[in-house]
């Protein structure tokens, strides 16, 4: 799980008893290395593990993870994390993208046909995405975008000059 970087961490047990705690980013953590630490308010030890990222625009991204398996090594953290983490994005894309979240429907038959309707618009989403190299949110916005501009030229169509048949010369 991600944790925020201002979470205060006592780094042993005794550092714990006595109130000792320290904010996870003032933590000296080389990336991808575990260290165990204790929570505020959390009874057993935890792992921690800082995660420093590459993002699109070049810029540098960091994480702080806990797990609570403590056998676990900092690479095995970061990849669990890293499949947790397409799955979150599965399930907002299914929500967003796909309806899922607007059902208004309430017998079982119904619940279970959105259901199984949502996840056959999530593989179309998929197989758009692979075509176009495009996100599922990028495609949504060019549908919206070509969505208002086809309504704006049928809007310019009803327009009372184009109407009458008269020109705006």
């Amino acid at each position: 799980m991600p944790l925020k970087s201002n979470r205060n961490v006592a780094l042993s047990e005794q550092d714990k008893k006595g109130g000792r705690y320290r904010a996870a980013e003032a933590v000296s953590l080389e990336h991808g290395k575990a260290r165990q630490v204790w929570l505020e308010q959390v009874p057993f030890p935890l792992l921690l593990v800082k995660q420093v990222f590459t993002n699109k625009d070049q810029s540098q991204g960091l994480v702080y993870l806990v797990t609570s398996d403590t056998a676990l090594d900092g690479d095995r953290v970061m990849g669990l994390y890293q499949e947790r983490w397409q799955v979150e994005e599965y399930h907002k894309s299914l929500k967003q993208n796909a309806s899922l979240s607007c059902s208004p429907t309430r017998t079982r038959r119904t619940q279970s046909s959105h259901l199984f309707l949502s996840l056959c618009a999530f593989v179309k989403w998929e197989a758009l995405k692979i075509k176009t190299r495009c996100g599922h949110f990028a495609l949504k916005q060019r549908l919206y975008v070509a969505a208002l501009k086809a309504a704006f030229g049928q809007l310019q169509g009803l327009q009372p000059s184009n109407l009458l048949g008269e020109s705006s010369a």
